[in-house]
């Protein structure tokens, strides 16, 4: 690299004229130490007129030749002398005509910053060079100041301002965990570190102490996570203790939207005065009537009643009294003793009642315990789950939200999942057996759309299954059919999730797979699919009173694979496959009637096509055509009777299952709005591997889906 300026440098006894220029090395005290080449009094021009810095050295360099300005004075007692000022030679960039450009090739190291990292880490573990001790309760952590106050502006004003820390060698920090402080330290030299229940409420005072912001958004990030009716008011409290707008923000609103479960909590119990008035101050709060927020009150307030009794007008106060009906605030609330033994609450009451009374006096009442509550919005979302993508088994998953009518990604399954069944209890989403492209599965995974978080601590069903029906009846989940590897299956059995238990029930009387499976009526449905040899119409009902199945009219056409719902308290079964051909046509099942009648055919073949009721309209998913797999998605119009297509999914999946969940916007909101970048499927599906059996679904609500392909 040379440089633009001449260093003349003036060595001890030279005279004027002098010109610094062979080579030196850095010193301290400035360039000294270089072999001078004199001047000549005729001299007109300087041969060597620049320097070029080498490694640790300079050189000089020939340039331009242009004359240059002699030193004409000396510097007694000095040991160097920079004339820069006096001697410049202009652009270092833009060489003289005819001389040719070096070549040049900028490079980045990507391992330097990874292995810089990892030596100084060593040097570390080592004490080696090592300038400071940090002295943590009973702890003593050796590091490099200038590793801490590069990632730490904490240490940045401690090691460089005029601190006494400063000039110590061994520096006490107090009021931090240990633990967490070891954590941070690793993370300083490693840039690497694991946010855990066992560790969060310990490191993130830590980081915001050490104002490490990215630990702290690491911290917020994991708590959010970890929202449940059970821990959001601890979590809510923890953020506004810490200053985490963010996750105290998110906390709110996930305490607000599930107020009713939230009430029964301990936590709610334990609130002090201010914080539960914050809550039920709240516009957003989730509860179907004002009553909700009354009992939860009074139950509060029982909890420790001594303590809390003269709080109680001051709570209720926040309760919006004029919005009861005029039976509960009477006969409930004016009749409970502790509103009856205390004045200010009995004028609550009273304002209350004048408010129901005098409906013309109501424009001059208004006031926020008149203001009703703003409505949830809640809205059901389609998930769809596994299957085959690219010639091979899946874990991915995409869910359908109607209100923005948009297909995103959400979580992935831990294994992946082909001819899954999947179906909704309690608003959770199980995903029950499957082929993994390998092998056939009897694991069971839970989603849970609240947290965006599979889990597998489902017991497992008692034999492998793929193609399985699975649905919801009683509070209990029912896997129906479908096939184990060597035959097809008739077995049923159910799961308790209290007792995290499956246990048999009576077996249907006809080896199904790819069957199709309904719930209406408190009956199970096992609708058509295949015995292994040929496509069946049969359909049976299992009564759960008797655990017994009984056969059923017929359907009028043989499906396997075929799209199964419940809509309009009726059973609709559409597309599939039979002995020869991919269907379009679909019929309809009236318990009243015991009968099946035909309904308007889709505009596409589908095999293996999903069916599910969201939001009130019966929607025919995806599907085989007999050429080509479908992402396209048609809704039934029963006033039109006709079918129209409805936009599609983002990718094709075969043997994938469906279940439909109700949720708020704002758990909608919560769950997907920073994920979607992350979990995005790659492969655009074109070619399906063939020779995989579908798999049916149902949710509690109605839904039935199936997956698959003709065999």
């Amino acid at each position: 690299m040379h440089i633009t300026t001449c260093h003349w440098i003036r060595e001890p006894g030279s005279q004027p004229g002098e010109l610094g220029s062979r080579r030196g090395y850095l010193r301290p005290d400035g360039l000294i130490g270089l072999k001078t080449q004199v001047w000549g009094a005729g001299a007109a021009r300087a041969k060597r007129s620049g320097i070029e810095l080498s490694g640790e050295g300079f050189s000089s360099r020939c340039m331009d030749g242009k004359p240059m300005r002699r030193c004409t004075s000396t510097r007694p007692g000095e040991t160097g002398m920079d004339v820069t000022s006096r001697c410049t030679l202009g652009d270092p960039n833009k060489l003289p005509e005819g001389v040719p450009q070096p070549a040049r090739m900028p490079y980045i190291s990507d391992k330097h910053p990874r292995q810089t990292l990892e030596v100084i880490n060593l040097l570390r573990k080592h004490r080696e060079l090592c300038d400071v001790v940090l002295v943590v309760g009973a702890k003593k952590i050796y590091a490099h100041r200038v590793i801490l106050s590069a990632c730490s502006p904490y240490f940045r004003a401690m090691f460089t301002g005029e601190l006494a820390e400063s000039r110590q060698t061994e520096v006490v920090i107090r009021d931090i965990d240990e633990r967490a402080m070891e954590l941070l330290i690793d993370f300083a030299y490693t840039s690497q570190i694991t946010v855990e229940e066992g560790n969060v409420q310990t490191l993130l005072p830590a980081a915001c102490l050490l104002q490490l912001a990215e630990i702290q958004e690491a911290c917020c990030e994991f708590l959010k996570r970890q929202l449940d009716p059970s821990n959001c008011l601890g979590i809510r409290a923890f953020a506004d203790t810490h200053s985490c707008r963010e996750l105290l923000r998110i906390a709110d609103k996930f305490t607000q939207h599930n107020f009713q479960e939230v009430m029964e909590s301990e936590e709610f119990m334990l609130l002090p005065a201010n914080q539960l008035i914050d809550i039920i101050s709240s516009d957003e709060l989730n509860v179907r009537s004002e009553e909700q927020v009354f009992n939860a009150v009074m139950a509060w307030v029982k909890y420790s009643i001594q303590e809390r009794r003269p709080q109680l007008p001051q709570v209720l106060q926040h309760v919006r009294l004029p919005l009861l009906s005029p039976k509960f605030l009477v006969g409930t609330v004016g009749s409970d003793p502790l509103i009856k033994s205390d004045e200010e609450c009995r004028d609550l009451v009273d304002e209350a009642k004048n408010y129901l009374l005098l409906p013309q006096e109501r424009p001059l009442m208004q006031g926020p315990r008149t203001r009703p509550r703003k409505p949830i919005r809640c809205g059901e979302v389609l998930f769809a789950v596994g299957g085959w993508c690219s010639g091979d088994a899946i874990s991915s998953v995409e869910r359908y939200d109607p209100q923005t009518n948009e297909w995103r990604m959400v979580a992935s399954m831990s294994k992946r999942r082909c001819g899954v069944g999947v179906s909704v209890l309690d608003d959770l989403l199980y995903a029950v057996g499957g082929h993994d492209g390998s092998s056939y599965l009897n694991s069971v995974e839970r989603y849970d759309p609240k947290t965006n978080q599979w889990s597998s601590d489902v017991a497992p069903t008692s034999t492998c299954r793929t193609s399985v029906g699975v649905a919801v009846l009683g509070g209990y989940l029912y896997a129906v059919g479908g096939q184990d590897g060597v035959s097809c299956l008739n077995i049923v059995e159910r799961y308790d999730p209290k007792e995290n238990k499956w246990t048999r029930v009576a077996s249907m009387s006809t080896r199904r797979l790819g069957v199709a499976v309904a719930v209406l009526g408190g009956f199970l449905y096992a609708v058509g699919g295949s015995d292994g040899t040929s496509p069946l119409n049969t359909v049976e009902r299992y009564n759960p009173q008797e655990n017994r199945w009984h056969t059923i009219s017929p359907m009028g056409t043989r499906r396997k694979h075929l799209g199964c719902a419940v809509y309009q308290d009726m059973i609709y079964a559409v597309g599939g496959r039979d002995d020869t051909t991919e269907l379009s046509s679909a019929e309809r099942y009236n318990p009243r009637t015991n009968q099946w009648s035909p309904v308007v055919a889709m505009t596409s073949r589908r095999s293996g096509v999903g069916l599910a009721v969201v939001n009130g309209q019966l929607m025919a998913v995806g599907g085989f055509d007999g050429t080509t797999y479908l992402k396209t998605i048609e809704v039934f119009d029963p006033d039109a009777n006709t079918w129209r297509l409805y936009g599609g999914m983002n990718y094709r999946r075969l043997g994938g299952g469906v279940g439909v969940i109700k949720m708020t916007h704002c758990e909608s909101h919560i769950c997907y709005s920073s994920i979607s970048s992350d979990l995005e499927l790659q492969p655009v599906l074109e070619v399906w591997q063939k020779g995989r059996d579908p798999a049916l679904l149902n949710s509690g609500n109605g839904l039935c889906v199936v997956g698959g392909e003709r065999k």
